[in-house]
């Protein structure tokens, strides 16, 4: 736990810095906020704005974080020093993946502000799940990618996957019978419900087969190449 807390400190203080994936966590939810109180158009679902931002907030900045974070201590030689420390490598990872789950979910809290109180704790449930299965994708690509070129060349079209094809599929009946075999897209539909009951059960497989993926493309990422 002493090494965890560390490397959710250093990441804290490198964020600050870097502010690519600084901006990742602030600017979603300032859209949000913008976007639900600047515009308004007749016949508009109610917290549109809110729930359409929160699904591409799960398939951008916690996947791109990840693996812009791995990948660049890859590249600059960060990890080995922490290798030379006695830091493990699940230690490394958990606390990033901690890190960056902690900030999203900070985030998430900001976009929920303007949520009736009673659907804030189905909501955060949300985001807390599709910010999981995110990181776990993210993990693999820092992993795999030797830098921060490749990691950007990688996740790009996976983010692109996850945070747009939910918002397509809203329009294009072609486009969501693709997106629904996505997490990111069965997501969007539990937020647009807003309660549990009447959750079915392809919307449970989906996003558990989607866990069950990224986290065996992880660990085969890992077995692979390692932190190295």
């Amino acid at each position: 736990m002493r090494n965890i807390g560390i490397i959710i400190k250093k990441q804290l203080r490198d964020t600050l810095k870097n502010k690519t994936v600084l901006i990742q966590f602030i600017m979603f939810p300032v859209m949000t906020l913008i976007m639900e109180h600047a515009v308004s158009i007749p016949d508009m679902p109610e917290f549109f704005f809110t729930k359409l931002f929160s699904v591409m907030y799960i398939g951008m900045a916690p996947l791109t974080s990840v693996a812009s974070i791995i990948a660049e201590e890859k590249e600059k030689n960060t990890l080995r020093v922490l290798t030379m420390a006695n830091v493990k490598s699940w230690e490394y990872l958990a606390g990033v993946g901690i890190y960056v789950w902690t900030l999203c979910m900070a985030g998430a809290g900001v976009m929920a502000t303007g949520l009736p109180p009673s659907d804030i704790p189905f909501y955060l449930c949300i985001m807390a799940t599709g910010f999981i299965i995110s990181i776990a994708m993210g993990a693999a690509v820092g992993v795999f990618a030797p830098n921060q070129m490749v990691a950007t060349s990688l996740f790009m079209p996976v983010m692109m996957v996850f945070s747009f094809a939910p918002m397509l599929a809203m329009f294009n009946d072609k486009i969501e019978k693709v997106a629904r075999v996505f997490y990111t897209q069965q997501l969007r539909v539990l937020l647009g419900q807003m309660t549990f009951d009447g959750i079915k059960t392809e919307t449970v497989l989906v996003i558990v087969l989607n866990a069950l993926i990224a986290l065996c493309i992880f660990f085969a990422a890992f077995n692979r190449k390692g932190l190295e």
